[in-house]
């Protein structure tokens, strides 16, 4: 049987804050549907227990202009409203919202205050955030986008590991063809540096009479 994780919410006119309270989430699979429905899936704590949430917003969303940012304690979303109003709950229908959804009192303002007040308790600037429209399609498995992308850095590392042997491959091929130029430069020089005996009679200016001593 699916648990339900803790969820709490705030709202500014244009954004709804929505912090799903699960730490150490394994495998979690984030959907936004334009619609306002927004499905969350996860394991986590001991026997990695299963964990899902659906709920029904109150109005729509824009998927492509929402965001999320994962932490070790909980998975933290900004979803943007697709028509700027403040909502008089967060869940659509007549019925109470259920036990697990609570009204998130630090990030809350009321619709008098300042309309642009931030989420008091968090520091937006220093958190990494993907946009919903970013993770294929609708939310997508952030486990599975991540796990690529590992696999494709390792691809990397085997392709640059591959070139480095190509490359010493190829200087040490070039070190032997260097080895070799280098032995015939040296005959080379052994032979130019031996005069013959015309070679000598020519820079005396006289040719050496026969039994001459040199």
């Amino acid at each position: 049987m699916s648990l339900h994780p803790e969820v709490k919410w705030a709202q500014r006119p244009d954004v709804v804050y929505l912090t799903v309270m699960l730490p150490d989430a394994k495998d979690a699979k984030v959907n936004l549907d334009p619609e306002g429905v927004f499905n969350f899936s996860a394991s986590a704590g001991t026997g990695e227990r299963h964990y899902e949430l659906k709920l029904e917003l109150q109005d729509k969303v824009n998927v492509e202009e929402s965001k999320i940012s994962t932490g070790v304690r909980s998975i933290f979303c900004v979803l943007q409203k697709a028509e700027p109003k403040w909502w008089t709950k967060l869940l659509r229908g007549d019925g109470k919202a259920p036990h697990y959804v609570k009204v998130d009192w630090d990030k809350w303002v009321d619709e008098d205050d300042e309309p642009d007040a931030g989420p008091g308790d968090m520091d937006m600037n220093s958190m990494d955030f993907s946009k919903f429209g970013d993770m294929g399609g609708m939310g997508g498995d952030m486990a599975s986008m991540m796990g690529g992308m590992g696999g494709m850095m390792g691809g990397m590392g085997g392709m640059m590991g591959g070139m480095g042997g190509d490359m010493a491959g190829m200087m040490g091929g070039m070190g032997g063809d260097m080895g070799d130029d280098l032995d015939e430069s040296d005959d080379e020089e052994q032979e130019v540096i031996k005069p013959s005996a015309k070679a000598v009679e020519a820079v005396d200016g006289k040719p050496k009479a026969e039994g001459e001593a040199a």
